[in-house]
């Protein structure tokens, strides 16, 4: 009988370098491959799982609900995506939400809000948006043109035009394009996630919103990694005392099962109508059960302890052997290491019964879930710091 990795690289297109271990059951932040053998994770499934595996309080949320009704479309009215959306727009002030399946998926909504308000508040050629090199926001050719990497722009032209990439930390060359081109947008991660894990300085980030009212361009903060809970605060932009126009986020609200959500703000709340933009699954009962659940347990107390638990790890790596740098925030950090490469080093992790991934400019990216009890977080250092002493 074939193994399932033989099943996998037949069958399966060969989008993804896989670690070498099939992975069959999960508890809170343990996991567990074929032979039995138990894994730390530091990586929560790229920052979905926010609770980690099998959490009885999601899984009952999503029982329930299953039990009851699992789709109807959005021709019909459900409890779960109402519950959904208003709780969401209570814990953020935001007006409207747009349910979808995916953190690409919230950012081409979040483009297209961008663009029908240029077009209607400034004229049709009103079309530009601005990211930041060194961005990711998704992988379908509008969100792989807007990501600021050049790699992912040679390999699928034509690209969706119509996007600026500007230099982080540049505010002045940001302006700049704004002064040359007839800008409907910028769309920011506070926290660089997939392009390395970095943080933008506050300074920076209030300087693009004052620019945004100054020009009445639409600030657009892609929280697909970063949100829920991730930075310390329920959305990264929280940390900068901004308010964004638009606002995206995925991964970590549905806490194992997939969505996509773009809230509106006040200047945008009414910018779509029926017919403007649609999704089958978007707003699905179960996983709005499910990310409900998930986004009710995000209180203060509760951030209180992640950034707790951020502090361990900066001040665990910051001056540890063979560690060059720590960046990020909250339980999204980048650990850059001053021999190797992230990649193997990731491969020796694994060895040792450590899961953790990797990003760019040669990072090991940590995404442990929210709640991991101390004795896992310390335990996964310490097997992190040995490895990177090595």
């Amino acid at each position: 009988m074939d193994t399932i990795q033989q099943l996998d690289r037949e069958y399966i297109a060969s989008t993804y370098g896989r670690f070498p271990v099939t992975l069959v059951s999960g508890k809170g932040s343990l996991a567990k491959d074929e032979q039995g053998k138990r894994y730390i994770d530091f990586g929560a499934g790229i920052a979905v799982n926010t609770f980690g595996y099998c959490d009885t309080v999601w899984q009952e949320a999503v029982k329930s609900q299953l039990d009851a009704l699992q789709h109807t479309s959005n021709l019909y009215y459900t409890a779960p995506c109402s519950a959904l959306a208003a709780e969401l727009c209570r814990r953020t002030g935001m007006k409207k939400v747009f349910f979808s399946n995916s953190g690409a998926e919230a950012n081409e909504c979040a483009i297209k809000a961008a663009r029908k308000y240029g077009a209607e508040h400034h004229g049709r050629d009103a079309y530009w948006i601005i990211t930041l090199k060194n961005s990711f926001h998704g992988r379908t050719l509008t969100t792989l043109a807007a990501t600021g990497q050049d790699h992912f722009h040679e390999l699928f032209q034509p690209l969706t035009p119509g996007f600026l990439y500007a230099e982080p930390e540049d505010l002045e060359g940001l302006t700049e394009l704004t002064a040359s081109h007839k800008v409907c947008g910028i769309l920011i991660e506070c926290i660089q996630g997939e392009g390395g894990v970095n943080a933008l300085s506050r300074d920076f980030v209030q300087g693009i919103a004052k620019l945004c009212r100054e020009k009445d361009i639409l600030l657009l903060c892609d929280e697909v990694q970063a949100g829920n809970g991730r930075s310390g605060q329920l959305y990264s932009y929280m940390n900068d005392d901004v308010t964004p126009d638009v606002a995206t986020t995925a991964k970590g609200l549905g806490g194992g099962l997939p969505i996509g959500v773009t809230m509106l703000g006040e200047k945008v709340q009414d910018i779509f109508h029926p017919g403007d933009n649609g999704s089958t699954f978007g707003g699905n009962p179960v996983v709005c059960a499910g990310a409900l659940s998930v986004l009710k347990r995000l209180d203060d107390d509760f951030l209180a302890e992640v950034r707790a638990k951020s502090d361990y790890l900066f001040r665990a790596f910051s001056k540890a052997p063979g560690v060059k740098q720590v960046t990020g925030m909250g339980l999204m950090i980048g650990v850059e290491p001053e021999k190797g490469s992230a990649a193997e080093l990731a491969g020796r992790c694994l060895e040792r019964g450590l899961l953790v991934l990797t990003a760019g400019q040669n990072r090991l990216r940590l995404l442990p879930a929210l709640n991991i009890p101390d004795s896992l977080l310390q335990e996964g250092t310490e097997i992190l710091k040995e490895v990177l002493a090595d």
